[in-house]
């Protein structure tokens, strides 16, 4: 009878512990380009240098590269000319989906978005 209330409380316990699901580390890397004379506000998102990283969390490479593809975005348009990203995962590069390990290479507003600081 013991026996069986331990195995009972045991399996209650585990019952109750949540199942986890471990992320990874994305860390996105920034490299801009500003217009000509916008290098302080172009590079105030790294702290007022060209390059800096960011760290979030994800569950697969795949998801870590696209968050790197969207942070290509550009809404900045006379004020940061290009980004470069690349990204790694867990510590391991990881590329685009065209082999390239600049993620902005595969975004599809980077011809809408670069290049524009003539307005």
């Amino acid at each position: 009878m013991k026996l069986l209330l331990a195995i009972g409380a045991v399996s209650l316990v585990l019952s109750a512990m949540p199942v986890e699901v471990k992320a990874g580390t994305c860390e996105i890397k920034y490299l801009r380009t500003a217009c000509p004379g916008k290098e302080k506000i172009s590079y105030k998102k790294c702290k007022g240098k060209q390059r800096c990283s960011k760290f979030k969390e994800a569950a697969t490479a795949a998801e870590c590269g696209e968050m790197a593809v969207k942070s290509c975005r550009n809404k900045r348009l006379t004020i940061t000319e290009s980004k470069v990203i690349t990204a790694l995962f867990d510590g391991q590069q990881i590329k685009a989906s065209n082999g390239s390990e600049d993620f902005c290479t595969v975004y599809d507003k980077a011809s809408e978005e670069f290049n524009k600081c003539g307005g």
